[in-house]
């Protein structure tokens, strides 16, 4: 019996039996690797050049069978250049895209788990600058701040590039008096801009600078430094004032001021009625290396007073500042008292107390023009100190009582420390409370 001929590649593929090219293809013999090379190479031929016809079940077996074995290309879209890769739909590059994007919108954000690193160390913060040392005008324009804020302030309001009428005027008035500078002060500066600038245009900063020319006119005449006689030695300055003042703190300022000068000062704690005071005395005495004279509280005041102008002249001292006990200028008792002091020390040095300086503080307003009346009947107040300018929005009163009554103004204080009480400059306080930077 003839041995029967192994199955073909196609035999193999589709499970049929392949045609006999010829009657020899009968004859017996081995299927080989190469018969099954031809077949392949045969069928690489067939797929590039002529399509094979075969019966449906075939040709759909054939096209799994390629695309199994990743040779089917599929046609190319219409319009493109570039062929698809082959392969099944698994392995296109748009359909990788296409399921990366849904896996991307499906699937939740991984948490972060790793350990939070330690923050690296802030680097060492740089050493703060020192504040710059203020000249005398800035810290005065400083302390005047309230004062011009609200004058410079109001002013603005009133004078807005039109001309110049009475209702105008009239507002100005009102103004200047609101910020205490009196009546007849107030009527000084309306009548000089309606001498010169009536029915005219004119803007704010002229009416500030307007404002400021007669201030310094009324002020220059009363802006006069404490001169200290060096042919009377103790030279004694008495200091008086209402409660609340600064008296004791003032005095401390001028034993540093006049110790800076080379002057070999004395203090008298006279404020018997008020510990504390004595108390603040002997802090500023040991600032300034004075010797302190005191009693207990309670003591009288004059009796202390007259020891004091004994041992000052008897260690030869150059300054003696004498305290007081603050009192009201309406408390006729207490004023007496004022008076005994001053009888007593005149019975050490007849020509004591050679300055009487009132303490004013500048919040209290109008009733410092009060203050001054009694104080120079009863105390024959021969000079001014004006402080706490720093702490209102009323540093006009100054002027007005510079212009009713004339008395020299030594000092001004704008604050708390030792450097801020200077002499008295009519230029500076007037640019200063005007608004006028320099």
């Amino acid at each position: 019996m003839a041995e029967q001929k192994k199955p073909g590649f196609f035999q193999r593929l589709f499970g049929g039996q392949a045609k006999p090219a010829s009657d020899s293809a009968a004859t017996p013999q081995e299927h080989t690797v190469a018969e099954d090379l031809e077949a392949d190479i045969l069928l690489d031929d067939v797929t590039d050049a002529v399509p094979l016809v075969l019966p449906p079940d075939q040709e759909i077996a054939l096209e799994e069978a390629l695309h199994e074995a990743g040779e089917l290309i599929t046609p190319q879209p219409a319009g493109t250049d570039e062929p698809i890769p082959p392969g099944p739909p698994e392995t296109r590059p748009d359909y990788i895209e296409a399921l990366k994007d849904e896996i991307v919108e499906e699937t939740a954000p991984v948490p972060d788990i790793r350990p939070a690193m330690p923050a690296p160390p802030a680097p060492p913060a740089a050493p703060p600058e020192p504040p710059r040392k203020q000249n005398w005008f800035q810290r005065l324009a400083s302390g005047l701040k309230r004062s011009s804020d609200q004058l410079t302030g109001s002013i603005a309001a009133v004078f807005t590039r039109r001309k110049l009428d009475q209702e105008m005027l009239d507002d100005l008035e009102d103004i200047l008096i609101q910020a205490d500078f009196g009546v007849d002060m107030a009527t000084t500066v309306t009548d000089a801009l309606r001498r010169d600038r009536f029915d005219r245009d004119i803007t704010d900063e002229e009416v500030r600078g307007i404002l400021a020319a007669e201030i310094v006119k009324v002020l220059e005449p009363v802006a006069r430094p404490l001169t200290l006689d060096p042919a009377v030695k103790p030279f004694v300055i008495l200091m008086v004032g209402v409660n609340g003042t600064g008296k004791t703190t003032t005095i401390g300022k001028l034993a540093s001021l006049f110790a800076a000068q080379g002057r070999k000062v004395m203090l008298a704690a006279g404020d018997t009625f008020r510990a504390a005071a004595i108390e603040q005395l002997q802090v500023w005495g040991d600032r300034t290396g004075a010797p302190v004279i005191k009693k207990p509280a309670g003591s009288d005041a004059s009796g202390l007073a007259y020891e004091a102008v004994e041992q000052a002249k008897a260690q030869g001292s150059d300054v003696l500042l004498i305290d007081t006990a603050g009192r009201l200028q309406n408390r006729d008792e207490l004023m007496g008292e004022l008076e005994k002091i001053i009888r007593v020390i005149r019975k050490v040095d007849p020509t004591a107390p050679h300055a009487t300086l009132l303490t004013l503080d500048a919040t209290t307003g109008q009733n410092a023009l009060n203050q001054v009346e009694i104080f120079g009947k009863r105390a024959g107040v021969t000079g001014l100190v004006m402080t706490k300018l720093d702490g209102t929005a009323r540093g006009g009163i100054l002027v007005a009582i510079a212009k009713k009554f004339a008395l020299p103004v030594h000092f001004i204080g704008v604050g708390e420390g030792v450097d801020n009480l200077e002499p008295f400059a009519a230029q500076d306080f007037a640019q200063a409370i005007a608004g006028n930077a320099r």
